[in-house]
């Protein structure tokens, strides 16, 4: 059930002829002693952090794939925020050159712009060319379907199946673009629950392709993004689960950027009770999440597909309950928000593997691709694929050694009705008058990560042009900056790599030494 090729070449996107024919004639070399190219599933969920125990919930998830694969523990969104992140996911690409600087539509996220240009380079595009039959369910980009971004009758390029949801993440109540058509949904747990469905149509996928040709699946459910909706089963699980109180929990930033200067310390007990009460309901969240792994490797495994398909799964970015007086939220330059969980499993790869190497978001779509038999020199990415740091008999590779994390703030206008006093310019702000977001929480970090030496330097675009430098070896927590300390030397090293990555494009973001 191949769909019709969708999309025509546009700028900065889609390969020349010349580079589709190489593309083609390297997945022949590639396929030509098997049958063909092996399926791919990528299962991307929505703010689940790794660093507070966001994985605890996972443990059907972890045996079936960490325990049979490998287990990335130094794996980094290269932005905090969720319609960039996945932007850089699907194009390969940084934040400055994909152009996602935030989540709404004046900041690019699903816009006119980005889907004339990046999207129509994204991965799955090679991958619709190359055959794959193509099948995407759940959350794509924030704005996506709104009527400014072209409506629901906007499928990106690529897709053979598409069941995207309008807007950003919802359990009950929300409306899909079906194959471009709208689909309304109500709060009916056995017909409606966004999990699930998403689950459903990915069986009823592996039921109906073609079994001549290989696929790939992307499953985006909401969990565990607000509004945090447990299924009806899970409504009650870990009751007595409070977040985590060790590391930067509830520490003052008083030697941070401003707005980690603004949160009142300690936290007031109104938001010490409602974060517990979000991180218990982000977990119930996951436990329907974690079912939908275990009934998708049984239905592969059941369909003869299991041991000729890689199964990743990871989340758009990490999160925080509490951590330097922030109640909850993503968006900082700290390890809580920027790490990701990562595991992997497939042909190739041997199980238990707990591998150090640092792995990026823009690594997923050239690793995809690789996995596929794309030759990467024909892919406009600036990602590079990790497919030789979890199978070395199949590929000969090297780790970064040092990456950009970059990060545009996003505010508001005018003053926000919880924190007046605050006046405009802030968003994301909470009743006890804590701002999660400004227009000038704009930065960008150079994280140097090699198993010798662990360093963060970050700077602002604002009016301090404030900078932080962070010896994670030593402070893992991120509790001090050590900007007034180190040696001057190492911090113009720092400067000149953050320089260099944040003008980098394609191959001058992979070499780096």
């Amino acid at each position: 059930m191949e769909g019709p090729m969708r999309g025509a070449p546009a700028r900065g996107g889609l390969p020349s002829a010349l580079a589709l024919l190489a593309v083609l004639l390297t997945c022949c070399v590639r396929c030509a002693g098997s049958a063909r190219a092996s399926n791919v599933v990528l299962v991307l969920v929505d703010d689940q952090d790794v660093q507070l125990g966001g994985m605890n919930p996972m443990k059907k998830t972890k045996a079936l794939i960490g325990e049979t694969g490998a287990t990335f523990v130094n794996a980094f969104t290269v932005t905090p925020l969720c319609c960039p992140s996945r932007s850089s996911i699907l194009s390969g690409r940084y934040p400055h050159n994909h152009g996602v600087r935030n989540n709404s539509l004046s900041g690019n996220c699903s816009s006119l712009l980005w889907q004339k240009g990046p999207e129509s380079g994204a991965f799955p595009v090679y991958l619709n060319k190359l055959g794959y039959q193509t099948f995407f369910a759940g959350k794509y980009l924030n704005q996506y379907g709104g009527k400014d971004a072209g409506g629901v009758a906007h499928i990106p390029p690529g897709w053979d199946q598409w069941n995207a949801l309008v807007g950003n993440s919802q359990y009950y109540n929300y409306t899909l673009s079906v194959n471009g058509k709208e689909e309304k949904h109500g709060d009916n747990y056995e017909k409606d629950y966004l999990t699930d469905l998403i689950l459903n149509r990915s069986l009823h996928f592996l039921d109906d392709r073609s079994p001549q040709h290989p696929f790939f699946i992307m499953l985006s459910p909401p969990a565990p993004h607000s509004p945090w909706t447990a299924a009806p089963q899970y409504g009650k699980e870990f009751s007595n689960v409070k977040a985590p109180r060790g590391g930067s929990f509830d520490k003052p930033g008083k030697d941070k950027h401003w707005l980690l200067r603004q949160p009142p310390n300690p936290m007031s007990n109104s938001s010490l009770v409602y974060l517990d009460d979000a991180y218990r309901r982000r977990w119930q969240t996951l436990l329907s999440v974690d079912d939908m792994v275990e009934k998708l490797v049984k239905k592969l495994e059941s369909v003869k597909e299991l041991n000729d398909t890689y199964i990743f799964y990871t989340s758009d970015n990490g999160y925080h309950t509490g951590q330097f007086s922030l109640p909850i939220d993503k968006r900082q330059l700290y390890d809580f928000d920027i790490r990701v969980p990562l595991l992997v499993r497939g042909p190739g790869i041997k199980p238990n593997q707990t591998l150090q190497a640092p792995v990026l978001h823009i690594d997923l779509g050239p690793t995809i691709l690789d996995i596929a038999g794309v030759n990467l020199s024909t892919v406009n990415m600036d990602g590079q694929s990790f497919l030789s740091q979890m199978a070395p008999s199949l590929r000969n590779g090297t780790a970064r050694p040092y990456f950009l994390v970059e990060y545009n703030g996003e505010c508001q206008p005018t003053p926000d009705p919880y924190c007046p006093k605050m006046g405009p310019g802030v968003s994301e702000c909470f009743p006890d008058c804590v701002c999660e977001d400004a227009c000038n929480n704009t930065y960008a970090c150079v994280r140097t990560l090699d198993g010798k030496q662990d360093m963060q330097y970050c700077e602002f675009a604002d009016s301090e042009s404030f900078v932080e430098f962070y010896n994670l070896t030593s402070d893992p927590h991120q509790l001090e900056n050590i900007v007034k300390k180190v040696d001057p030397a190492v911090l113009q090293t720092m400067n000149q790599r953050l320089i260099k990555l944040q003008s980098c494009v394609g191959d001058s973001c992979r070499d780096v030494k």
